[in-house]
């Protein structure tokens, strides 16, 4: 499977940055034509399951997500960790998401592993790119927009 990593620094405490990397319908917003359906009651926590819709019409797939493991930076442990499953039938992999203290602010490391499922395995190094070209700018901008702290 092509897999890709995605690292930013930011100003952000690790708290603040955790809040923001795993608002689930957040993300949606950084992605063009993507809307996000959560399916579970909050808090997230360990198998928490999410739906991000991306297209137009019938020219639309589903990403379902489940949480496989969620550890939220503490004050006495700053390092948050949380795994996503994908489950769905058009993409399948996983993604990781972490965060630690770096200086004064934050360091993010968003790994992902992503396949279409009906792309033959000679894509692998596009679908890579266009994963990383895509999530890190939801991550650039989740990560520096002004409100949600």
């Amino acid at each position: 499977m092509p897999e890709f990593r995605i690292d930013r620094r930011c100003p952000l405490t690790p708290q603040q940055a955790w809040r923001r990397v795993t608002d689930w319908p957040r993300h949606a917003a950084q992605v063009p034509l993507t809307g996000t359906t959560v399916l579970t009651p909050p808090p997230t926590r360990t198998g928490t399951r999410f739906v991000a819709r991306t297209g137009i019409g019938r020219l639309a797939f589903d990403d379902p997500m489940e949480v496989t493991e969620w550890r939220p930076p503490t004050a006495e442990d700053p390092h948050g960790r949380c795994h996503l499953l994908k489950t769905g039938t058009f993409l399948t992999g996983w993604a990781e998401i972490e965060v630690r203290p770096h200086g004064s602010g934050t360091h993010v490391v968003w790994r992902e592993d992503l396949r279409v499922t009906r792309l033959p395995r000679l894509f692998d190094p596009l679908t890579a790119r266009a994963g990383r070209a895509v999530f890190g700018l939801a991550l650039r901008r989740l990560l520096s927009s002004p409100s949600g702290v």
